[in-house]
């Protein structure tokens, strides 16, 4: 069926209250005006005030809520507007979500989910373009996930659930409009495994979330210069599907790294950092990185673009990899 990733996440949000009376969501605006980004449309008069709760402008309060009800027993879905706002609740986050289980001597658990818009590329100024995945996937006790594709947005939240620990997940703004086809019988899927979308042999161009398309053009494009990219779609950013990652470069033996966020203690760093650990000697050049530029991001469009990974940055670096062959 047609399906938009928007409505992919409406239908992976309705699958679990359905399936699940422990599952509510809860956050600004999911109720009476369908989400600030019309995810949750619809849902308030499908379930009632009960089960889609708008909450008041406290992340901290809210998201505390949240862990709250998941250590009663309940299976919240909370919803922070975009990632900036999270840092209002960076404590309940990294101090109380993320620790409870390893202060309890494993006693109690936090089956939460948190879902957040993230990135760039939409003009909405320096305050809510940012891409702070990478910040989060330094916390140990989080999983951290990123959907790019339809079958991740509805599928990866009901697997989420099931998750005795808290998950986080990133929804890229960039892709809510994004339309496709979407199996009927789509349901839960794997969230532990980076996935292959393309295969190749030259090079592999590692990515995740909402640049997943841009870097898919930019393999389309070296394709045409004889260049047989490999495309990885990381998908889960915490814990890192390392073997999967591993046996890329083994059989490509070069790699561009493309992440939206900053390029200083970035996720693509982290990345680089474990493959020259284990990899170097199998490398046939530098892993590159194509990342977003080191300022605020801007609001005026041309210099917004300026700002961010594109397809041509990507192609530029996959071409000085292979060119650098040995």
């Amino acid at each position: 069926m047609k399906s938009s990733y928007r409505e992919a996440l409406r239908a992976g949000i309705r699958d679990a209250l359905q399936r699940d009376s422990r599952v509510f969501l809860m956050g600004e605006d999911v109720g009476a005006y369908g989400g600030s980004f019309a995810v949750s449309l619809g849902l308030l008069e499908e379930f009632g005030p009960e089960r889609i709760r708008d909450t008041p402008l406290s992340e901290s309060g809210f998201v505390g809520a949240g862990i709250g009800a998941a250590l009663g027993g309940m299976r919240p879905i909370v919803e922070i507007m975009t990632v900036n706002f999270s840092l209002l609740a960076l404590d309940q986050l990294m101090n109380n979500a993320a620790s409870l289980l390893h202060m309890s001597g494993g006693q109690f658990h936090v089956p939460l989910v948190v879902r957040m818009t993230t990135g760039a590329g939409r003009q909405l100024g320096a305050q809510h373009s940012h891409s702070l995945e990478g910040w989060y996937a330094h916390i140990p006790g989080l999983r951290i996930l990123a959907p790019a594709t339809l079958e991740d947005a509805r599928g990866m939240l009901w697997t989420a659930l099931g998750d005795p620990d808290p998950v986080l997940i990133f929804e890229h703004g960039s892709l809510y409009n994004v339309q496709g086809e979407l199996a009927e019988d789509a349901g839960a899927v794997d969230i532990t495994s980076a996935a292959v979308r393309r295969p190749g042999t030259d090079i592999t161009l590692i990515t995740y979330g909402g640049t997943l398309p841009l870097t898919l053009e930019a393999a389309d494009r070296l394709a045409g210069d004889g260049i047989d990219a490999e495309v990885l779609d990381l998908r889960t950013l915490r814990p890192l599907d390392e073997a999967t990652i591993l046996a890329a470069l083994r059989r490509t033996r070069r790699a561009v790294v493309v992440d939206e966020g900053w390029r200083s203690g970035s996720i693509s760093a982290e990345i680089c950092a474990r493959l020259g650990e284990q990899l170097f000697y199998e490398l046939d050049a530098p892993v590159a990185r194509v990342c977003s530029a080191e300022v605020p991001i801007p609001y005026s469009k041309h210099l917004e673009l300026a700002a961010l990974p594109s397809a041509e940055r990507v192609v530029a670096a996959a071409r000085g990899a292979v060119g650098a062959r040995g």
